[in-house]
């Protein structure tokens, strides 16, 4: 979890700083509250007592993030637009993916994108040179999207009604699994160049999943990737993941990508407003 990767306070730092554009004023303070304890010790119980209280700052911040995710999904259940969070590593080709996936769907829906990364704007550069609206939320010493970022973004993006917002998470395996960011569904993205054991590597992450894209497919034969192997490592954690190969470089599996997308739409789009906030905010 964050608080032991280093972004936990600075995450719980935008969860309260709604007015401040990247939360970024307040991440010292709760560093320097995790480490003195407001002057209490307790060196007679050795590690216990900060192990509990660190567990307690998770709950917190995850709690807190979960009400944020609710009013996104709410905002987004009332302008029926389904909203994809975009998981993976570094490299997997998640922008490339989108692009393709824009220039498939121009002419039959609407697509906005949130470009999650520490630093720069050039992924969401390359969406608008795609042809869909792009709004860069850059994190700094963050490694991961929370609710509190996608709500700013959201506000700021205005994603037409009835269209698919996708959200890109920062390139980590690991903290993205455990915020809800108010979306439909957790897509996990994994190129044939990262090899077939990620799953059991990064369990929580696929657990989460309700799609996973083997990515880069193309490249397959070259890296000796065995895709089978693969995908029963990850059933091995999610039993119920479904499962896509494709390369959007060359185009192969693309329409099993763009079917899966039209039905998850065409979902939301039959299901009332109040009964898509419900099944939302269960994972349906």
């Amino acid at each position: 979890m964050c608080t032991t990767c280093g972004c936990g306070g600075e995450s719980h730092a935008h969860s309260h700083a709604h007015s401040h554009a990247h939360g970024d004023h307040h991440h010292h303070h709760h560093d320097h509250d995790h480490g003195h304890d407001h002057g209490h010790h307790h060196h007679p119980h050795g590690p216990e007592p900060e192990t509990a209280r660190l567990v307690q700052v998770e709950r917190d911040i995850l709690a807190h993030n979960d009400r944020l995710a609710a009013v996104n999904r709410g905002f987004l259940a009332g302008r029926r637009v389904l909203a994809l969070n975009l998981l993976s590593s570094p490299g997997s080709g998640k922008t490339t993916l989108l692009c393709a996936t824009i220039a498939a769907l121009k002419d039959r829906l609407p697509v906005a994108v949130i470009e999650g990364d520490q630093q720069t704007d050039l992924d969401a550069e390359r969406i608008r040179a795609a042809g869909a609206p792009a709004q860069q939320v850059n994190t700094g010493k963050g490694c991961h999207l929370d609710a509190a970022m996608v709500g700013r973004a959201l506000a700021a993006l205005d994603p037409p009604e009835g269209g698919v917002l996708f959200i890109e998470n920062v390139g980590n395996l690991v903290c993205p699994a455990a915020f809800d960011l108010g979306e439909a569904a957790k897509v996990v993205l994994l190129s044939v160049t990262e090899g077939e054991d990620k799953p059991l590597k990064y369990p929580d992450m696929f657990a989460v999943a309700d799609l996973l894209l083997v990515t880069k497919a193309d490249l397959a034969p070259h890296v000796g990737f065995d895709e089978a192997r693969c995908l029963e490592m990850a059933r091995r954690v999610n039993p119920g993941l479904e499962a896509l190969s494709l390369s959007a470089t060359t185009g192969a599996g693309m329409e099993g990508w763009l079917d899966w997308l039209t039905a998850r739409r065409a979902d939301s789009r039959n299901a009332t407003p109040a009964a898509l906030g419900a099944s939302l905010a269960v994972g349906a």
